[in-house]
């Protein structure tokens, strides 16, 4: 395996995500923000943000999968959220939940940053996700 994550002592526990991932390889592989479209550019889950999150996920593992990668490589995840709330929370791990099995996704997540912003590039997407992985 070239990556192990984990969360040394000290550090907020119970959180979704490990706090630190160390990468062994060659591999560089940077995936730049997925957004809940398919293939053809049309939207998927329009106002629905567990779905839309659901969608970046299996987009960002189609983009892994492209380069020979996958969820288990990856060393950091980004997620950017509009309009950002607390209460927002529960719908965006649904999302997560509802494709963790079908897409092989750690548990533990690894490294990951949620971002709130005011918009994203186009109105209707709620969410982007970015990830960066090191594979041998």
């Amino acid at each position: 395996m070239s990556v192990t994550r984990f969360s040394p002592a000290g550090l907020q526990p119970n959180t979704p995500y490990h706090h630190v991932a160390v990468a062994t390889g060659s591999r560089h592989i940077h995936v730049s923000g997925q957004v809940a479209r398919l293939g053809d550019g049309s939207p998927v889950a329009t106002g629905n943000l567990a779905g839309q999150v659901a969608q970046v996920l299996r987009n960002t593992g189609r983009a892994l999968a492209g380069a020979d990668s996958s969820f288990e490589d990856v060393v950091r995840l980004t997620f950017y959220v509009t309009d950002w709330t607390p209460e927002k929370i529960r719908p965006f791990m649904a999302g997560i939940e509802s494709v963790a099995a079908e897409l092989g996704l750690p548990q533990p997540l690894p490294p990951a940053s949620l971002i709130g912003v005011d918009h994203l590039f186009e109105p209707g997407v709620l969410v982007e996700l970015e990830a960066t992985a090191i594979a041998q």
